[in-house]
């Protein structure tokens, strides 16, 4: 395997090889020239005579047979304690009747030595996919929030005080326990697969023409960045249901595509960029009233997509997935 001081790279295995088999360079000649020892020398010759150039690379070495590998039958039985039951290489061991350690190789091997791995519903392992190229698919939903009254909800000044401010505030009407409505904030969000750009606005609804007017927006935003989507994933919500939204999709050229009822890992990638937006944005720190709270959402989504480091892309900010694009670094 190459490393940092290899002396030969593939393309000066080559070379190599090729001054001693086609060239008829003496063996110790070459080995002397490019600085190896006579054997190595001898070995990429040999190789090069018998596959050529495409015998220049690496080998695996991994063996061609392991004798004492865990048998098949052991591993599909460990897989199945440990989805269907949860448990640990400790408790599928006592049950197998293998050690331990057996156990938690075979579980690496498979991918699932972590329970977050696995679904939580079904105990199958979670399948991950990603886009190959930017617009090829956008996720979108609908995050619902509760407004915040001036002054301070709940959540900052304790419920006491939540309840004065809402009251002084005004608020939107009663409910049956005399309790005062503040309404909600809806914030419409839609995220690249590939490059996880995201773009959101907040409503004070979620009706088909709110949906439809935030999808025109985002559609348009993207293209701004040389990204035409191709298809939209959504949920199961009765603005994306709707007959209006299908043929203002089809108007802008997106097809449209629908999770899984019930089932909202599907929409995993737009689920997990609400949960990032809540925990950074809107209970990041204490807001004095709704109005700061959707002021701040801009320079947050700024730093989402230009600053902040996406595990899932290295550690890079989304915007880096898009090249080319002026004004990207700032």
């Amino acid at each position: 395997m190459l490393h940092a001081n290899a002396a030969l790279t593939p393309r000066q295995r080559l070379r190599m090889a090729r001054l001693i088999v086609d060239e008829n360079w003496p063996v110790a000649r070459a080995a002397e020239w490019f600085q190896v020892s006579w054997p190595t020398a001898k070995r990429w010759a040999d190789r090069y005579r018998l596959a050529g150039p495409d015998g220049m690379t690496d080998r695996s070495s991994r063996p061609h047979s392991s004798p004492a590998r865990t048998p098949q039958p052991t591993v599909r039985k460990i897989v199945h304690l440990r989805c269907k039951r949860r448990l640990g290489p400790v408790g599928i061991a006592a049950i197998v009747g293998v050690a331990a350690s057996t156990v938690h190789a075979v579980l690496v091997r498979c991918r699932i030595n972590r329970l977050s791995l696995l679904d939580r519903r079904t105990g199958e392992p979670v399948v991950r996919y990603e886009r190959d190229r930017p617009g090829e698919l956008v996720h979108t939903d609908v995050k619902k929030l509760g407004n915040i009254p001036t002054g301070g909800g709940w959540r900052t000044v304790g419920r006491v005080q939540g309840r004065r401010n809402k009251t002084t505030d005004g608020g939107k009407g009663r409910n049956r326990h005399h309790n005062v409505l503040m309404g909600h904030a809806y914030v419409h969000t839609a995220i690249d697969d590939h490059t996880r750009l995201a773009y959101a606005e907040i409503h004070d609804d979620e009706t088909a023409d709110t949906a439809i007017g935030f999808w025109r927006r985002a559609v348009a935003w993207f293209a701004t960045r040389g990204v035409t989507i191709e298809r939209v994933l959504s949920d199961n919500g009765s603005c994306y249901r709707s007959r209006a939204w299908r043929q203002a999709c089809a108007q802008l050229g997106v097809a449209t595509r629908y999770t899984r009822p019930y089932w909202p890992q599907t929409n995993g990638k737009a689920e997990r960029f609400n949960r990032t937006m809540i925990n950074e944005w809107a209970f990041v720190r204490p807001y004095p009233s709704e109005a700061a709270r959707r002021a701040a959402l801009p320079a947050w989504l700024h730093t989402y997509n230009h600053h902040r480091p996406h595990t899932a892309l290295g550690g890079q900010p989304p915007i880096t997935r898009l090249t080319n694009l002026s004004g990207q670094y700032i």
